[in-house]
């Protein structure tokens, strides 16, 4: 089993997009992993994704604009050996707002726009640019 699913999910799309694949298989599916993906969705650095029948697993759809993938880094940055945490007044800026970060707050899994917009800081996830 993994020590870090969550870095498990984020490396499995990150290499998906690497090889040029149009979708990844993420298992052991979970509800943090999908508010996890509904972030990247919103904020276009996929598709989307589709639950299993059986919940199990979660289909993940790759998003390419003129042939070159949206996504083309990954970054965890809280781990389960060391979480950190931001105010709100600290939530960090992505390659100048090109790219996000992705944190869990009070009010559930948000991108570092709305973080903003909200004024609630949280556990720091990871960077998608």
């Amino acid at each position: 089993m993994w020590s870090d699913p969550i870095a498990d999910m984020l490396i499995r799309i990150k290499n998906a997009v690497r090889a040029g694949h149009k979708e990844v298989v993420i298992t052991p599916a979970s509800k943090f992993k999908a508010e996890i993906l509904k972030v990247l969705k919103r904020e276009g650095f996929i598709e989307g994704f589709r639950w299993s029948k059986d919940r199990r697993s979660i289909t993940v759809y790759l998003k390419y604009y003129q042939g070159k993938p949206v996504l083309t880094e990954v970054k965890r940055v809280s781990k389960p050996g060391r979480r950190v945490y931001v105010k709100a007044e600290e939530v960090p800026w992505v390659l100048n707002g090109l790219g996000i970060a992705i944190i869990s707050t009070s009010r559930g899994v948000l991108s570092d726009r709305e973080c903003r917009r909200y004024k609630v800081g949280g556990e720091l996830i990871c960077y998608v640019w």
